[in-house]
């Protein structure tokens, strides 16, 4: 049930989402996009960054992407089923997703963004 509320959805946090089955029922788990989704077996799938952007390229998804989803799925969830611990939930992964904007703005007027520098 989860799952389905990601049916309408085709990118999360600039990333599209690849149906793991097309119409012939042909199965490529990520192929070029990072967020693989099969409705069938109620299966999502990341992959994660691998290293500092800036020094290997963009090969996967952050944290922030699976928070995002997360968030997208409950917010649907609570929507057709509304209770107050989702709502709590809710709450905590809007703070979430925010606490780790700010780490990258931080990052980005240090200029260490994307790299391993602290």
């Amino acid at each position: 049930m989860a799952l389905e509320t990601l049916k309408d959805v085709d990118q999360i946090d600039g990333f599209k989402i690849n149906r793991l089955k097309d119409e012939e029922g042909n199965c490529e788990i990520f192929g070029k996009d990072f967020i693989s989704v099969d409705h069938d077996a109620s299966m999502i799938a990341f992959l994660i960054q691998d290293g500092p952007v800036k020094e290997v390229g963009v090969n996967g998804c952050q944290i922030d992407t699976i928070l995002k989803t997360c968030y997208i799925i409950l917010g649907k969830l609570n929507y057709k089923m509304q209770c107050q611990e989702n709502e709590n939930a809710i709450i905590h992964l809007e703070r979430a997703i925010e606490c780790l904007a700010e780490r990258k703005k931080n990052r980005e007027a240090r200029g260490v963004e994307g790299t391993s520098s602290i």
